[in-house]
């Protein structure tokens, strides 16, 4: 039941309003309350991540291939100078992937930091992949190849998620088609600490 609650104002005189207090009773229901909002707040800060895929680009001849681990972190990137992407190699908690697409061509490497991410790939396609633009969480980006082609841009339908798998098809000069598969990053068993 509301009590009387008195004050005074600025005028000097006192006026009589109601006003709702708690009774001692009434202090169960703050603390069954506070616990109902406080698992609330923790059931919505660990939501899992969504699962996205940015749809495949390039012609699509050769051989399909599929490269996935677990956390990412590293890239290595083959290029044939002043034309397309060659071969794509990812490496999942310090495990090297096996490297899709032929020998040779220019090397070109990035190594993440301690919980840095891929969030971003974009570039350039045509009958190849002739550029390729991986971006991380900490705006460190890898640009390799030529811009020559038609612009694509993959990217996660979710902010805290991260790439999970690179998909597509090669032959025997390069990389032809290319997707990418995101979703939330696991805990890395390795990573470099940033230097």
């Amino acid at each position: 039941m509301p009590s009387q609650c008195l004050f005074s104002t600025g005028a000097g005189f006192r006026k009589s309003l109601q006003c709702c207090l708690w009774s001692p009773s009434d202090s169960r229901m703050i603390s069954y309350l506070s616990v109902a909002l406080l698992s609330l707040c923790c059931l919505a800060s660990s939501y899992p991540v969504p699962y996205s895929y940015s749809s495949a680009v390039g012609s699509g001849r050769g051989n399909s291939f599929t490269i996935q681990g677990g956390k990412v972190t590293a890239i290595r990137v083959w290029e044939r100078p002043g034309s397309y992407i060659t071969s794509l190699q990812l490496c999942y908690d310090n495990i090297w992937s096996a490297k899709i697409g032929p020998e040779g061509g220019t090397l070109h490497e990035l190594e993440l930091f301690k919980n840095e991410r891929i969030v971003q790939i974009s570039g350039k396609h045509n009958s190849y992949i002739y550029e390729l633009i991986f971006v991380t969480s900490g705006n460190r980006f890898l640009r390799v190849g030529q811009p020559s082609g038609n612009s694509f841009n993959f990217y996660a339908s979710d902010k805290l998620a991260g790439l999970r798998m690179l998909s597509g098809r090669f032959n025997g000069l390069g990389i032809t088609l290319l997707g990418a598969h995101w979703g939330e990053v696991p805990k890395s068993r390795w990573s470099l600490e940033r230097r």
